[in-house]
């Protein structure tokens, strides 16, 4: 099935109120503990979130790990003005910026992590190649995101087995971010032509990929 790409921006009212509503308390728990295991021994990094949407994940975060120092990011104006009146961790920065260019400096983070915001963006190698200028030697990086389906009704299978309790207009979010998708594949030729051929990416779960490793320093 080939790519069908989708809206880059979820700012549209209603579109942000039913992510914001819906319950990933499970999934975005996983994706911290993942995370953290990752991260191993790292004590005080600083670490960016590229599309924290309404900001769950990095609160989750700061949670336990009171020592680093976490920015959460997103293009969304909508969706940074939730994650900011969720309030939470004085060690969080919210910062409004795209993800394709970021406002740091070359190897200014030690850790970048996303949940779900490759399947926004129509050509990932910008966003690749921002992740490797900004990215610290040794810094760490772990990405999770929808893999998409082989076919449109494995994808609304996928939607009605894990959503479909949700609002219609979510279901169709998700259904469209399915088609919208990358394969593992595609996510492995991206990091390697971006100059990050140490990640590794595999399957995480029936719907969801992941790309995890650590930058080794140039020699």
């Amino acid at each position: 099935m080939q790519r069908i790409p989708e809206p880059e921006i979820m700012d549209l009212a209603d579109e942000v109120a039913a992510y914001a509503g819906a319950d990933f308390s499970t999934v975005n728990a996983a994706f911290v503990n993942r995370l953290l295991d990752l991260a191993g021994a790292l004590e005080s990094p600083i670490a960016l979130d590229l599309g924290s949407g309404p900001g769950d994940i990095p609160l989750r975060l700061a949670q336990t790990r009171a020592r680093w120092r976490i920015i959460g990011s997103d293009y969304s104006w909508p969706m940074l003005a939730m994650a900011r009146a969720a309030g939470g961790a004085n060690q969080i920065s919210w910062l409004g910026a795209d993800a394709k260019a970021m406002p740091f400096p070359e190897a200014a983070i030690d850790v970048v992590f996303s949940n779900s915001i490759l399947h926004h963006i129509p050509d990932p190698m910008p966003f690749w190649r921002e992740v490797r200028r900004i990215l610290a030697p040794e810094g760490r990086v772990f990405l999770r995101d929808l893999a998409r389906p082989d076919s449109p009704e494995h994808a609304a299978e996928i939607v009605q087995h894990y959503a479909g309790h949700e609002s219609a207009l979510l279901q169709e979010e998700y259904y469209r971010s399915l088609l919208a998708a990358f394969t593992v594949d595609e996510v492995q030729e991206q990091i390697v032509a971006a100059g990050l051929a140490g990640l590794r990416v595999a399957m995480a779960s029936d719907r969801h990929l992941d790309v995890w490793g650590t930058l080794v320093a140039p020699k």
